[in-house]
C-alpha cells in the first residue's frame, strides 16, 4: 500500500509538471521556469508523503549534502556521455556542423532537470528502495531496471534493443549509484548531467525522442550498434558498456560500505513486518 501511495503522489506531480512543460516547449524560458519548478516540488512531495506512510525521516533526499551530491553525480554523468561521444566521433560517426541554439539548450536545462528527478523518485525512491526491502538488492536492481527500460518503448523512435539497452546502462546503474550511496542526489545528478550533455550540449538525440537543439548542431551517422541509431546513443555499445563498467564500480563500492540487501535478509525482515502488522491487527480488535 506504501508502494501505492508513493507512486501515485510521486507520479502525479511528474505527470502533471511533465504535461505542462511539454505544453510550453516552443517557449525555452517558460520550459525553463516550468521544468525547475516541477523538479523542486517533487522531492518535497516525496519527502512528504514518505514521513507519511513509513513514519521516519527521508533521509535519502535530505536537504544536508545536497548540493555536494548532485554535482558528484552531474560530474560522472557529463563524464561518462563525453567519453561515448568521443569514442564514436573517434570513428567518424559523430560530426559538429556548428553552433546550435542557446534557448534550445536553456530549455532543455529546464525539461531534464524535471525529467530526472521525477524519474529517479519514482524508479529508485519508491520501486528500487522498497522492492529492495523484500528481494534483496540484486534482485531488485535486475527487476527496476527491466521495469526503467520498458518504460522507453512508448518513446517516438523506440526500439527494443534501445529498451534492452537503458535497462542495462541506466537502469542498473542508477541503481546502483543509489545502493552505494544511500541517497537519491547522486543518481539524480548523474541521471541529469547525461540526458542534458547528450542533448543540451551535443545536440543528439535522447532515448528515441527525437532530435535535440543544444549548443552544438550534431550529428551521429554510421552503423546502429556504433551510433544507437534513431534512438540516440545511448543505444550505442559504447554506452551499453560505460554504463555496465559504472554498475559495477558502484555495487563494488556498495558492498565495501556493507549497503547491500542479502535477499535472504530482505525476506525475513519483509516477514517480520508482516507478523508485526498482525500483531497489532489482532490487539485492535
Amino acid at each position: 500500500m506504501r508502494l501505492l501511495k508513493q507512486l501515485l503522489a510521486v507520479g502525479a506531480v511528474a505527470l502533471v509538471g511533465g504535461q505542462v512543460t511539454m505544453a510550453v516547449k516552443g517557449n525555452p524560458f517558460l520550459t525553463l521556469v516550468l521544468g525547475m519548478a516541477t523538479a523542486a516540488l517533487a522531492p518535497a512531495v516525496y519527502a512528504w508523503v514518505v514521513r507519511r506512510t513509513e513514519h521516519r525521516p527521508p533521509a535519502e533526499i535530505a536537504a544536508k549534502g545536497a548540493g555536494a551530491a548532485v554535482a558528484r553525480g552531474m560530474l560522472i554523468g557529463f563524464l561518462m556521455f563525453a567519453a561515448v561521444i568521443a569514442n564514436i566521433a573517434f570513428l567518424g560517426d559523430y560530426r559538429v556542423d556548428g553552433f546550435g541554439s542557446v534557448s534550445g539548450a536553456v530549455g532543455l536545462l529546464g525539461f531534464m532537470a524535471a525529467a530526472a528527478v521525477t524519474e529517479e523518485l519514482i524508479f529508485r525512491g519508491v520501486l528500487f528502495r522498497i522492492i529492495e526491502g523484500r528481494v534483496g538488492t540484486w534482485a531488485a536492481l535486475g527487476l527496476t531496471g527491466l521495469l526503467f527500460g520498458l518504460s522507453h518503448l512508448t518513446n517516438a523512435h523506440a526500439t527494443l534493443w534501445g529498451a534492452i539497452a537503458i535497462a542495462v546502462e541506466a537502469g542498473g546503474m542508477l541503481a546502483a549509484a543509489y545502493a552505494a550511496t544511500r541517497n537519491l542526489w547522486v543518481p539524480i545528478g548523474l541521471h541529469f548531467a547525461w540526458n542534458f550533455a547528450e542533448s543540451g550540449i551535443f545536440g543528439t538525440e535522447v532515448s528515441g525522442n527525437g532530435a535535440s537543439k543544444g549548443l552544438l548542431d550534431g550529428a551521429t551517422s554510421g552503423p546502429s550498434p556504433i551510433t544507437g541509431g534513431e534512438f540516440g546513443p545511448e543505444a550505442s555499445l559504447y554506452a551499453v558498456g560505460a554504463g555496465a563498467a559504472l554498475t559495477v564500480a558502484f555495487m563494488w563500492l556498495a558492498h565495501r560500505r556493507g549497503h547491500l540487501v542479502p535477499a535472504r535478509r530482505a525476506a525475513a525482515a519483509s516477514a517480520s513486518a508482516g507478523s508485526g502488522a498482525a500483531a497489532t491487527a489482532t490487539l485492535s480488535r
